[in-house]
């Protein structure tokens, strides 16, 4: 054998080896780390409830990707429906039209998990000396019947409403507890997500607009509620809103299709359990009850 011919052989001899004290690529994170991502879709109330919940399980579950979008709960239902997500994250219940389309496609029950709890919150600007409003009065201000804040409790002047487009879940449920499911007046101002309206609000000094509690922010004041004209109005505690004594209280729920399964169910599980349910105070929501 030459020289040159050992060389080579003794040169494939060491690469062999080196190969056989590597791990295999599996494709898999190493150090036994599930690999998986889920998608959660939906309520813009929830987004960044959803956003929390998915960077803190993340940090403690490497591998595993949590993405997350809003786009309103009626958007979140229709990618479910469509086998668009493997959560809905929606912020009203799901309608029995949407559990039959769900029914229909895919041969599963839609499932409904709660997962927080809100006081649907109305905003205003910190300069309005309104105390309060009762149900009838945000009734009557969002079908354009009271135009004027001293008609209301406030400051003389015009009125000027904001509101979720009719793809939210807070835009229906507002509509249903508070409205009856009459009409919004059009001169309500439709806006993208709470945020928005929030910015709008701190903007103008006229203005008045509702969403989840965890968006309150500097610049707006929340208005205590009361459900009958002439009571105390309620401010959205937590105590007021576990106790329903807050008259616009609600649960925020995911939906699956069927019962969740692997990283899906792990992930929902976490969520309902002490440190998942901890991330609700950290933004503004509140835990579930303890049973």
């Amino acid at each position: 054998m030459t020289r040159v011919a050992y060389t080579v052989l003794l040169a494939a001899a060491l690469l062999i080896l080196a190969g056989c004290g590597q791990p295999a690529n599996t494709g898999k994170p190493a150090g036994g780390a599930r690999a998986h991502t889920i998608t959660i879709k939906g309520s813009d109330t929830m987004v960044i409830l959803c956003q929390r919940w998915a960077e803190t399980y993340m940090h403690h579950n490497p591998g595993v990707t949590v993405q997350v979008t809003g786009g309103g709960s009626g958007v979140g239902i229709a990618a479910l429906i469509n086998g668009g997500t493997d959560i809905c994250a929606a912020s009203r219940p799901i309608k029995d039209k949407e559990k039959e389309q769900i029914k229909s496609k895919h041969g599963k029950d839609a499932n409904e998990i709660p997962t927080a709890l809100d006081g649907l919150t109305v905003y205003v600007n910190e300069t309005n000396p309104v105390e309060q409003l009762s149900l009838g009065q945000l009734d009557l201000i969002y079908r354009a019947q009271t135009t004027d804040w001293r008609d209301a409790g406030g400051p003389a002047g015009r009125i000027v409403c904001y509101g979720r487009e009719n793809s939210s879940g807070t835009y229906a449920y507002f509509k249903e507890h508070v409205l009856k499911d009459k009409d919004f007046a059009t001169v309500v101002q439709s806006l993208p997500g709470t945020a928005a309206i929030i910015n709008a609000v701190i903007k103008d000094k006229s203005a008045i607009g509702y969403g989840g509690k965890g968006y309150a922010a500097q610049g707006v004041k929340i208005v205590p509620i009361s459900a009958k004209d002439g009571e105390k109005g309620i401010l959205p505690t937590i105590e007021n809103v576990v106790s329903n004594a807050y008259p616009i209280s609600r649960k925020l729920f995911f939906y699956t299709v069927g019962e969740p399964a692997g990283e899906v169910k792990v992930f929902i599980e976490w969520v309902l359990e002490e440190e998942g349910q901890k991330v609700c105070d950290q933004v503004g929501y509140y835990p579930l009850p303890k049973k």
